[in-house]
């Protein structure tokens, strides 16, 4: 089977799952992440149990363009649209006034950490699902961050309800996104940055 076909049924698949509250183990623009559909609050719960994390410990969402943000994000300041127009690495942006995401994925402050991504197999399969994907680390909570398919422990690949074939085969190491949060004000606070 080709590369492409392996794409198109990694996407039928993985819409499947996710439109029946399952969880995902898929490539993305940092590393691999586990997955689920981000409004799902059942499916949020599994990610959660999976990973051994506390609710409070909150996922971030993926989207595949930032004109979707304003569907997730009561009010967006002017900085963020400058920050995503300007990085040219990934960069995961905590916004505040969440809204019509799973309950469990916004923080107690009422934000939502979102990243636009770029790469080719997650930006196909939310663009086909038309809704936000959860992306969290492929490991139990509080374990090094798996940087390919192939670090990934077998407890978290027997446990989704779905792992997606696209790209298993790559050895090269990715990297994190940089974390920035915005105030309400535009006030900003870099929580990860990436040398």
């Amino acid at each position: 089977m080709s590369q492409f076909a392996d794409f198109r049924d990694d996407i039928h698949q993985c819409i499947e799952v996710l439109k029946n509250g399952g969880i995902i183990l898929y490539p993305t623009d940092t590393i691999w992440g586990i997955g689920c559909d981000a409004t799902n609050q059942a499916a949020v719960e599994k990610i959660y149990k999976l990973k051994k994390r506390t609710d409070s410990k909150t996922m971030l969402v993926l989207l595949e363009n930032e004109n979707l943000l304003r569907s997730y994000i009561k009010e967006i300041p002017d900085i963020a649209w400058d920050l995503i127009e300007v990085s040219n690495r990934p960069i995961t942006i905590i916004y505040p006034g969440a809204k019509n995401l799973a309950k469990n994925l916004i923080a107690g402050d009422g934000s939502i950490g979102i990243r636009i991504t770029r790469e080719a197999f997650s930006s196909e399969l939310i663009r086909n699902f038309r809704k936000p994907i959860v992306s969290t680390s492929a490991n139990i909570s509080g374990e090094l961050s798996p940087g390919s398919f192939n670090e990934i422990s077998a407890t978290i690949v027997d446990s989704v309800d779905y792992v997606v074939k696209y790209r298993q085969d790559e050895l090269s190491r990715s990297a994190v996104s940089e974390i920035i949060k915005i105030g309400i004000g535009g006030e900003i606070e870099i929580l990860r940055k990436v040398k």
